[in-house]
Protein backbone atom coordinates (compact mmCIF):
# COMPACT_ATOMS: atom_id res chain seq x y z
CA UNK A 1 0.00 0.00 0.00
CA UNK A 2 1.37 3.39 -1.00
CA UNK A 3 1.80 5.89 1.85
CA UNK A 4 2.60 9.57 1.94
CA UNK A 5 5.58 9.78 4.29
CA UNK A 6 7.28 12.87 5.67
CA UNK A 7 11.05 12.76 6.14
CA UNK A 8 12.25 15.66 8.27
CA UNK A 9 15.91 16.40 7.68
CA UNK A 10 17.58 16.37 4.26
CA UNK A 11 21.11 15.45 5.27
CA UNK A 12 22.77 12.36 3.85
CA UNK A 13 20.84 9.90 6.02
CA UNK A 14 17.42 11.50 5.61
CA UNK A 15 17.96 11.66 1.86
CA UNK A 16 19.14 8.04 1.62
CA UNK A 17 16.14 6.78 3.60
CA UNK A 18 13.85 8.86 1.41
CA UNK A 19 15.30 6.99 -1.55
CA UNK A 20 14.56 3.62 0.10
CA UNK A 21 10.97 4.64 0.77
CA UNK A 22 10.55 6.02 -2.74
CA UNK A 23 11.94 2.78 -4.21
CA UNK A 24 9.16 1.01 -2.32
CA UNK A 25 6.55 3.13 -4.09
CA UNK A 26 5.78 5.62 -1.33
CA UNK A 27 5.31 9.35 -1.91
CA UNK A 28 8.02 11.03 0.12
CA UNK A 29 8.00 14.66 1.20
CA UNK A 30 11.55 15.54 2.24
CA UNK A 31 11.66 18.63 4.46
CA UNK A 32 14.52 21.00 5.27
CA UNK A 33 14.90 24.72 5.83
CA UNK A 34 17.19 25.28 2.83
CA UNK A 35 15.21 26.56 -0.16
CA UNK A 36 18.24 26.11 -2.39
CA UNK A 37 18.55 22.44 -1.52
CA UNK A 38 14.83 21.75 -1.84
CA UNK A 39 14.68 23.52 -5.20
CA UNK A 40 17.59 21.39 -6.42
CA UNK A 41 15.82 18.19 -5.34
CA UNK A 42 12.67 19.20 -7.21
CA UNK A 43 14.39 20.53 -10.33
CA UNK A 44 17.23 18.05 -10.87
CA UNK A 45 16.47 15.26 -8.35
CA UNK A 46 19.85 15.73 -6.69
CA UNK A 47 21.11 16.60 -3.22
CA UNK A 48 24.58 17.65 -4.30
CA UNK A 49 25.74 18.78 -0.86
CA UNK A 50 25.32 15.40 0.82
CA UNK A 51 24.95 12.74 -1.93
CA UNK A 52 26.35 14.43 -5.03
CA UNK A 53 26.44 11.40 -7.33
CA UNK A 54 22.95 10.07 -6.62
CA UNK A 55 19.89 10.63 -8.81
CA UNK A 56 16.79 10.66 -6.61
CA UNK A 57 13.47 9.12 -7.68
CA UNK A 58 10.78 11.51 -8.89
CA UNK A 59 8.40 10.54 -6.09
CA UNK A 60 10.60 12.46 -3.63
CA UNK A 61 9.35 16.03 -3.24
CA UNK A 62 11.48 18.61 -1.48
CA UNK A 63 9.72 21.21 0.62
CA UNK A 64 10.53 23.92 3.16
CA UNK A 65 6.92 23.89 4.36
CA UNK A 66 6.39 21.69 7.40
CA UNK A 67 2.64 21.99 6.84
CA UNK A 68 2.97 20.55 3.33
CA UNK A 69 5.24 17.74 4.50
CA UNK A 70 3.01 16.69 7.40
CA UNK A 71 -0.39 17.11 5.79
CA UNK A 72 -2.27 13.81 5.83
CA UNK A 73 0.65 11.64 6.93
CA UNK A 74 0.55 8.73 9.35
CA UNK A 75 4.32 8.15 9.48
CA UNK A 76 7.04 10.74 10.06
CA UNK A 77 10.74 9.94 9.76
CA UNK A 78 12.79 12.21 12.02
CA UNK A 79 16.33 12.49 10.59
CA UNK A 80 17.75 15.54 12.36
CA UNK A 81 20.72 15.78 14.76
CA UNK A 82 20.09 14.99 18.41
CA UNK A 83 20.39 18.66 19.41
CA UNK A 84 17.43 19.50 17.11
CA UNK A 85 15.12 16.69 18.27
CA UNK A 86 13.18 18.77 20.80
CA UNK A 87 12.73 21.76 18.52
CA UNK A 88 11.45 19.75 15.56
CA UNK A 89 9.27 17.53 17.77
CA UNK A 90 7.54 20.60 19.18
CA UNK A 91 7.02 21.94 15.65
CA UNK A 92 5.34 18.67 14.68
CA UNK A 93 2.95 19.04 17.62
CA UNK A 94 1.79 22.44 16.41
CA UNK A 95 1.41 21.29 12.80
CA UNK A 96 -0.14 17.81 12.53
CA UNK A 97 -3.91 17.39 12.55
CA UNK A 98 -3.99 13.74 13.70
CA UNK A 99 -1.73 11.34 15.64
CA UNK A 100 1.44 10.14 13.91
CA UNK A 101 3.96 7.35 14.34
CA UNK A 102 7.40 8.91 14.63
CA UNK A 103 10.34 6.91 13.26
CA UNK A 104 13.56 8.44 14.53
CA UNK A 105 16.88 7.55 12.92
CA UNK A 106 19.24 9.70 15.00
CA UNK A 107 21.85 8.29 17.38
CA UNK A 108 22.67 10.13 20.56
CA UNK A 109 21.88 10.87 24.20
CA UNK A 110 21.03 14.29 25.57
CA UNK A 111 23.67 15.59 28.02
CA UNK A 112 22.49 16.64 31.48
CA UNK A 113 18.96 15.18 31.13
CA UNK A 114 20.59 11.88 30.07
CA UNK A 115 17.51 10.95 28.07
CA UNK A 116 17.45 8.69 25.06
CA UNK A 117 15.97 10.18 21.89
CA UNK A 118 12.66 8.35 22.19
CA UNK A 119 12.31 9.75 25.73
CA UNK A 120 13.01 13.26 24.49
CA UNK A 121 10.33 12.87 21.82
CA UNK A 122 7.81 11.57 24.35
CA UNK A 123 8.49 14.59 26.55
CA UNK A 124 7.82 17.01 23.70
CA UNK A 125 4.83 15.29 22.07
CA UNK A 126 1.61 14.53 23.99
CA UNK A 127 -0.21 11.24 23.53
CA UNK A 128 -2.98 12.79 21.44
CA UNK A 129 -0.34 13.69 18.81
CA UNK A 130 2.17 10.85 19.18
CA UNK A 131 0.79 7.40 18.43
CA UNK A 132 4.08 5.49 18.71
CA UNK A 133 7.84 6.03 18.61
CA UNK A 134 10.02 3.70 16.54
CA UNK A 135 13.82 3.74 16.34
CA UNK A 136 15.66 2.58 13.21
CA UNK A 137 19.31 1.72 13.81
CA UNK A 138 22.11 -0.56 12.69
CA UNK A 139 25.22 -0.67 10.47
CA UNK A 140 24.27 1.65 7.64
CA UNK A 141 26.17 4.38 5.84
CA UNK A 142 24.01 6.73 3.77
CA UNK A 143 26.54 6.66 0.95
CA UNK A 144 26.12 2.90 0.52
CA UNK A 145 22.36 2.82 1.07
CA UNK A 146 21.93 5.44 -1.66
CA UNK A 147 23.88 3.18 -4.04
CA UNK A 148 21.47 0.37 -3.16
CA UNK A 149 24.24 -1.75 -1.70
CA UNK A 150 23.02 -4.55 0.61
CA UNK A 151 22.25 -3.10 4.05
CA UNK A 152 20.62 -4.59 7.14
CA UNK A 153 19.14 -2.63 10.05
CA UNK A 154 16.82 -3.16 12.99
CA UNK A 155 13.72 -1.30 14.19
CA UNK A 156 12.41 -1.20 17.74
CA UNK A 157 9.38 0.19 19.53
CA UNK A 158 7.27 -0.37 22.61
CA UNK A 159 4.59 -1.29 20.07
CA UNK A 160 5.30 -4.46 18.09
CA UNK A 161 2.68 -3.39 15.54
CA UNK A 162 4.43 -0.07 14.93
CA UNK A 163 7.79 -1.81 14.55
CA UNK A 164 6.37 -4.32 12.08
CA UNK A 165 4.66 -1.60 10.06
CA UNK A 166 7.95 0.31 9.90
CA UNK A 167 9.65 -2.89 8.79
CA UNK A 168 7.12 -3.17 5.96
CA UNK A 169 7.64 0.44 4.89
CA UNK A 170 11.41 0.12 4.47
CA UNK A 171 12.06 -3.52 3.60
CA UNK A 172 13.19 -4.33 0.07
CA UNK A 173 15.78 -6.43 -1.77
CA UNK A 174 18.58 -4.00 -0.91
CA UNK A 175 17.47 -2.88 2.55
CA UNK A 176 16.68 -5.70 4.99
CA UNK A 177 14.93 -4.80 8.24
CA UNK A 178 14.67 -6.86 11.44
CA UNK A 179 12.57 -6.07 14.52
CA UNK A 180 13.88 -6.03 18.09
CA UNK A 181 11.68 -5.35 21.16
CA UNK A 182 14.57 -3.86 23.18
CA UNK A 183 14.26 -0.14 22.43
CA UNK A 184 16.63 0.77 25.29
CA UNK A 185 19.39 -1.46 23.97
CA UNK A 186 18.92 -0.39 20.36
CA UNK A 187 19.17 3.31 21.27
CA UNK A 188 22.09 2.85 23.67
CA UNK A 189 24.04 0.76 21.16
CA UNK A 190 23.45 3.25 18.37
CA UNK A 191 24.48 6.22 20.51
CA UNK A 192 27.54 4.87 22.30
CA UNK A 193 29.18 3.27 19.26
CA UNK A 194 29.98 6.82 18.10
CA UNK A 195 32.18 7.27 21.18
CA UNK A 196 34.20 4.16 20.36
CA UNK A 197 34.43 5.25 16.71
CA UNK A 198 35.98 8.55 17.80
CA UNK A 199 38.49 6.60 19.89
CA UNK A 200 39.23 4.24 16.99
CA UNK A 201 39.85 7.22 14.73
CA UNK A 202 42.25 8.71 17.28
CA UNK A 203 44.09 5.40 17.46
CA UNK A 204 44.42 5.28 13.67
CA UNK A 205 45.50 8.91 13.60
CA UNK A 206 48.26 8.07 16.06
CA UNK A 207 49.37 5.28 13.73
CA UNK A 208 48.67 2.42 16.14
CA UNK A 209 47.25 0.00 13.55
CA UNK A 210 44.80 -2.88 13.59
CA UNK A 211 45.73 -4.49 16.92
CA UNK A 212 44.86 -1.34 18.85
CA UNK A 213 41.65 -0.75 16.92
CA UNK A 214 40.46 -4.33 17.43
CA UNK A 215 41.06 -3.93 21.16
CA UNK A 216 39.14 -0.65 21.23
CA UNK A 217 36.17 -2.17 19.40
CA UNK A 218 36.08 -5.23 21.65
CA UNK A 219 36.55 -3.45 24.95
CA UNK A 220 34.28 -0.64 23.75
CA UNK A 221 31.51 -3.16 23.24
CA UNK A 222 32.06 -4.32 26.83
CA UNK A 223 31.60 -0.75 28.06
CA UNK A 224 28.42 -0.31 26.03
CA UNK A 225 26.98 -3.59 27.33
CA UNK A 226 27.87 -2.76 30.96
CA UNK A 227 26.06 0.56 30.84
CA UNK A 228 23.19 -0.73 28.73
CA UNK A 229 22.47 -3.58 31.14
CA UNK A 230 22.39 -1.16 34.08
CA UNK A 231 19.90 0.99 32.16
CA UNK A 232 17.57 -1.94 31.51
CA UNK A 233 18.70 -3.18 28.10
CA UNK A 234 18.86 -6.82 27.06
CA UNK A 235 22.61 -7.69 26.85
CA UNK A 236 21.93 -9.85 23.78
CA UNK A 237 20.99 -6.73 21.80
CA UNK A 238 24.64 -5.67 21.83
CA UNK A 239 25.65 -8.83 19.96
CA UNK A 240 23.31 -7.85 17.11
CA UNK A 241 22.95 -5.20 14.42
CA UNK A 242 22.46 -2.26 16.79
CA UNK A 243 25.46 -3.35 18.86
CA UNK A 244 28.50 -5.04 17.36
CA UNK A 245 27.22 -4.53 13.79
CA UNK A 246 26.95 -0.77 14.06
CA UNK A 247 30.15 -0.62 16.12
CA UNK A 248 32.21 -2.39 13.45
CA UNK A 249 30.99 -0.30 10.54
CA UNK A 250 31.41 3.01 12.37
CA UNK A 251 34.89 2.22 13.69
CA UNK A 252 36.34 0.91 10.43
CA UNK A 253 34.87 2.96 7.57
CA UNK A 254 36.07 6.19 6.00
CA UNK A 255 32.37 7.04 5.55
CA UNK A 256 32.10 7.41 9.35
CA UNK A 257 32.20 11.07 10.35
CA UNK A 258 33.00 10.05 13.95
CA UNK A 259 36.00 7.98 12.81
CA UNK A 260 37.15 10.82 10.56
CA UNK A 261 36.87 13.34 13.40
CA UNK A 262 38.84 11.08 15.72
CA UNK A 263 41.46 10.49 13.04
CA UNK A 264 42.04 14.24 12.75
CA UNK A 265 42.31 14.55 16.52
CA UNK A 266 44.86 11.75 16.58
CA UNK A 267 46.90 13.61 13.99
CA UNK A 268 47.08 16.65 16.23
CA UNK A 269 44.20 18.89 15.20
CA UNK A 270 42.18 20.70 17.86
CA UNK A 271 38.53 19.77 18.44
CA UNK A 272 37.28 23.18 17.30
CA UNK A 273 39.22 22.87 14.04
CA UNK A 274 37.92 19.36 13.44
CA UNK A 275 34.27 20.26 13.98
CA UNK A 276 34.57 23.36 11.80
CA UNK A 277 36.01 21.35 8.92
CA UNK A 278 33.55 18.44 9.03
CA UNK A 279 30.48 20.21 7.66
CA UNK A 280 28.24 17.69 9.41
CA UNK A 281 27.31 16.97 13.02
CA UNK A 282 29.71 14.64 14.87
CA UNK A 283 27.25 13.07 17.31
CA UNK A 284 29.94 11.24 19.26
CA UNK A 285 31.31 14.45 20.79
CA UNK A 286 28.02 15.36 22.46
CA UNK A 287 27.33 11.72 23.36
CA UNK A 288 30.71 11.38 25.07
CA UNK A 289 29.68 14.07 27.55
CA UNK A 290 26.35 12.32 28.19
CA UNK A 291 27.95 8.87 28.55
CA UNK A 292 30.52 10.28 30.99
CA UNK A 293 27.62 11.56 33.09
CA UNK A 294 25.74 8.25 32.76
CA UNK A 295 28.75 6.25 33.94
CA UNK A 296 28.79 8.33 37.12
CA UNK A 297 25.02 8.08 37.59
CA UNK A 298 24.95 4.29 37.24
CA UNK A 299 28.39 3.68 38.81
CA UNK A 300 29.64 1.86 35.71
CA UNK A 301 33.32 1.72 34.77
CA UNK A 302 33.82 3.14 31.25
CA UNK A 303 37.58 3.75 30.89
CA UNK A 304 37.55 4.38 27.12
CA UNK A 305 34.72 6.89 27.48
CA UNK A 306 36.49 8.58 30.39
CA UNK A 307 39.73 8.85 28.43
CA UNK A 308 37.95 10.27 25.40
CA UNK A 309 36.10 12.77 27.59
CA UNK A 310 39.45 14.03 28.87
CA UNK A 311 40.77 14.38 25.31
CA UNK A 312 37.68 16.22 24.06
CA UNK A 313 36.87 18.44 27.02
CA UNK A 314 39.97 18.58 29.24
CA UNK A 315 42.61 19.08 26.49
CA UNK A 316 44.27 15.77 27.35
CA UNK A 317 46.97 14.64 24.92
CA UNK A 318 45.52 11.68 22.94
CA UNK A 319 48.71 9.59 23.16
CA UNK A 320 48.88 10.02 26.93
CA UNK A 321 45.25 8.96 27.21
CA UNK A 322 45.92 5.76 25.24
CA UNK A 323 49.05 4.99 27.27
CA UNK A 324 47.08 5.31 30.49
CA UNK A 325 44.41 2.94 29.17
CA UNK A 326 47.10 0.33 28.51
CA UNK A 327 48.55 0.77 32.02
CA UNK A 328 45.29 0.08 33.86
CA UNK A 329 45.25 -2.54 36.63
CA UNK A 330 45.11 -6.12 35.38
CA UNK A 331 41.75 -7.90 35.36
CA UNK A 332 39.94 -10.96 34.00
CA UNK A 333 38.64 -10.39 30.46
CA UNK A 334 35.26 -11.91 31.33
CA UNK A 335 34.69 -10.01 34.57
CA UNK A 336 32.00 -8.00 32.80
CA UNK A 337 29.86 -11.14 32.57
CA UNK A 338 29.62 -11.26 36.35
CA UNK A 339 27.48 -8.14 36.48
CA UNK A 340 25.76 -8.47 33.11
CA UNK A 341 24.73 -12.12 33.47
CA UNK A 342 24.68 -12.38 37.27
CA UNK A 343 27.37 -15.07 37.40
CA UNK A 344 29.66 -15.81 40.31
CA UNK A 345 33.30 -14.90 39.91
CA UNK A 346 34.55 -18.45 40.48
CA UNK A 347 32.45 -19.60 37.51
CA UNK A 348 34.86 -17.69 35.24
CA UNK A 349 37.95 -19.52 36.48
Amino acid sequence: MTEKIAVLGAGSWGTALSLVLADNGHDVFLWAKSEERMNEINASHKNSRYLPDILLPENITGTTSLEEALSGVEFVVLAVPTKAIREVSSQIVSTVASPVTLIHVSKGIEPDSLLRISEMIEQEMPEDVLRDVVVLSGPSHAEEVSLRHPTTVTVSSKSLEAAQKTQDLFMNQHFRVYTNPDIIGVEIGGALKNIIALAAGISDGLGYGDNAKAALITRGLAEIARLGAKMGANPLTFSGLAGIGDLIVTCTSVHSRNWRAGNMLGKGQKLEEVLASMGMVVEGVRTTKAAHQLSAKYDVQMPITDALYDVLFEQRDPKNAVDELMARVKKHELEDLINVLGMKKDELS
